[in-house]
């Protein structure tokens, strides 16, 4: 039998101001999915707290423990209504907004190179699959300044390095509380539309990763 094909999914905990991160219960959610199209698919799950020495420390442990051949990265954007699908990370960090750890960045980029580097193009596919569920999700270029720019390019550093095949980032909305009569201005996206987008999304993303590893290196 042939190796399963292993997904890492992650999320983050709670931050200043967010004391409640729905990317856990959507994690959680995927990381349970049972279809026929998994059978051969490990997938594994891990939040983050929401600290930069957290991301440098427990990134190259989970990828080591792991090993995925891909990535599927979650993270709360409160203040976008839509589902929002980051095509790149930039070499970008706030000194203005401290992490949970009350840690604030000491410089404003990430690394001494490159301004920007690219997930690359399945990020579109990654886009489709998730408006063929009929949810508001659109492309984004800026992925801010704080830690999931943070994670995404480290998370990118890795896949060059060698490590996963493919990553991806995911910007989620604060979610409509179930019950709950939806007011003008108020979150439009519930708990069971974000797990629908994600399943499509993972299920794109199992494909993809499916083809890179039969794919042979040139």
């Amino acid at each position: 039998m042939s190796q399963k094909l292993r997904i890492l999914l992650t999320g983050f905990g709670p931050f200043p101001g967010a004391p409640h991160n729905p990317t856990q219960p959507l994690v959680a959610r995927l990381a349970q999915l049972r279809r026929p199209a998994l059978d051969d698919v490990e997938l594994s799950r891990h939040i983050f707290p929401v600290t930069y020495a957290a991301v440098d420390r427990q990134l190259p442990d989970v990828l080591a423990r792991v090993k995925p051949d891909a990535m599927l990265m979650f993270g709360l954007a409160a203040r976008t209504p839509y589902l929002r699908i980051e095509s790149r990370a930039r070499n970008a960090a706030t000194m203005l907004w401290p992490d949970a750890a009350n840690t604030r960045s000491s410089k404003r980029g990430i690394a001494g190179h490159a301004d920007a580097m690219n997930f690359g193009p399945h990020t579109a596919r990654l886009l489709r699959a998730a408006r063929l569920t009929g949810i508001d999700a659109r492309p984004s270029r800026d992925a801010g300044a704080y830690l999931c720019n943070y994670l995404s390019w480290r998370a990118i550093e890795n896949v060059r390095g060698g490590g996963p095949k493919l990553a991806a980032f995911i910007h989620i909305p604060l979610l409509a509380r179930s019950g709950a009569v939806r007011r003008k201005g108020a979150p439009r996206i519930t708990l069971e539309e974000l797990v629908d987008a994600g399943e499509a999304m993972l299920m794109e993303m199992v494909a993809l990763a499916r083809k890179a590893r039969n794919t042979p290196a040139s």
